[in-house]
């Protein structure tokens, strides 16, 4: 049965996330040669044009997933060593002990010990992970920033270390990818949007899929919603905004069907080789952005029901805009979805974000996109 699509079943299950209070998502879940589109809610809240299946979206870390295979294929024609120090290719970035004791492995799998930078490039975010003590000012006056890679590398490296290199758990910092984007110039002699763009999207064959080099998405888009916890309400839309400030970890505009197209031929072997795409699926305990401990390889994430099969893929979220994309190890199964609201869970007494029914909604979208209805 699992290889089985149920439309009005995800139909249901994408229009309860909808009413939950998701202004507007979309999604493409396949099976086998079955594949269902469907969307629901508005693109646009004022004036209520409505969500469709082929937009162009925001898809934030998923980013990372792209910039991983870009960093594995110059592995692969050894031009990277995936266990050198990061200091002997970037020994101004980080220097000293810590250059020689970070590798490029843990860079990839958030083991490295680098602190994330945006609290320290966003004054709004500087209590980060205190979210109780933090602010959305920032975003309005970083709208238009164009900031500098090696800039926001500094500030990371410059923080205080939130654990020593190879530790474990490791701590997820957007740092690390602004470092294997800064790696794949040094090797490559090109920009590493230009690298992941010919040797990832087109090779994969994309047509939707950009990292971007102004802050408009081009094309059909959502707007895209940021509540941040309840201290913008209404949510505010920043759907057009540089992002320069994630860069090569999670700019990245798709649309889900390319999502799902890139997944399949990543773990089919055809945009890396075997052997790497083993190492990206090794895993190590990291804790995520969200303070929750996962298990994270390189570039990649399982999730997994108990009693079922495993999924890998990512998820990402920027200002106002989420998605996720996740395949069965056999391919045989996956979805992606997109949603064009971010961080509705209001802090609670102790600071704390507070269950909401989106949560469960979406919960059960991704059971039922995965799994089918009632876990079969």
């Amino acid at each position: 049965m699992q290889n089985v699509l149920n439309p009005a079943e995800l139909d249901a299950a994408l229009e309860n996330v909808h009413r939950a209070g998701v202004p507007g998502l979309f999604a493409e879940v396949r099976a086998g040669d079955q594949v269902w589109r469907g969307a629901a809610g508005v693109a646009d809240v004022d004036t209520g044009r409505p969500v469709t299946a082929g937009l162009r979206h925001r898809v934030g870390s998923i980013t990372k997933t792209f910039t991983a295979a870009a960093v594995l294929q110059q592995v692969e024609s050894g031009r990277i060593g995936l266990d050198t120090p990061i200091g002997h290719y970037l020994p101004r970035l980080v220097p000293g002990d810590r250059g020689a004791a970070i590798t490029v492995r843990m860079l990839l799998d958030h083991t490295s010990g680098l602190a994330e930078y945006l609290p320290f490039a966003y004054p709004s975010l500087r209590a980060f992970p205190d979210l109780a003590k933090t602010g959305p000012q920032s975003f309005d006056d970083h709208r238009f920033t164009r900031f500098d890679p090696v800039d926001l590398i500094e500030l990371g490296v410059a923080a205080p270390a939130v654990g020593t290199p190879g530790g474990s758990p490791g701590v997820y910092s957007n740092t690390n990818y602004l470092l294997l984007g800064e790696l794949l110039e040094h090797v490559t002699g090109a920009p590493a949007e230009k690298v992941i763009t010919r040797n990832v999207i087109e090779r994969a064959g994309l047509r939707d899929t950009e990292l971007p080099a102004g802050p408009y998405v081009d094309g059909p888009h959502s707007r895209l919603y940021e509540a941040w916890f309840g201290m913008i309400d209404p949510p505010r839309d920043y759907s057009d905004f540089d992002m320069s400030w994630v860069g090569p970890a999670a700019s990245l505009i798709s649309t889900v069907a390319d999502l799902n197209r890139f997944f399949r031929m990543l773990l089919a072997g055809e945009i890396v080789g075997r052997s790497s795409l083993a190492q990206m699926q090794r895993t190590v305990r990291v804790v995520s952005q969200e303070g929750t401990p996962i298990d994270y390889g390189l570039g990649l994430h399982p999730m997994e029901a108990p009693g079922q099969d495993t999924f890998w893929g990512h998820g990402g979220t920027v200002w106002g805009g989420g998605a996720i994309a996740m395949i069965r190890a056999d391919g045989e199964r996956q979805m992606s979805v997109a949603l064009n609201l971010q961080r509705w869970n209001r802090l609670g007494a102790s600071g704390a974000p507070q269950p909401h029914p989106i949560d469960q909604a979406l919960a059960a979208l991704y059971q039922v996109a995965m799994y089918g209805g009632g876990g079969r």
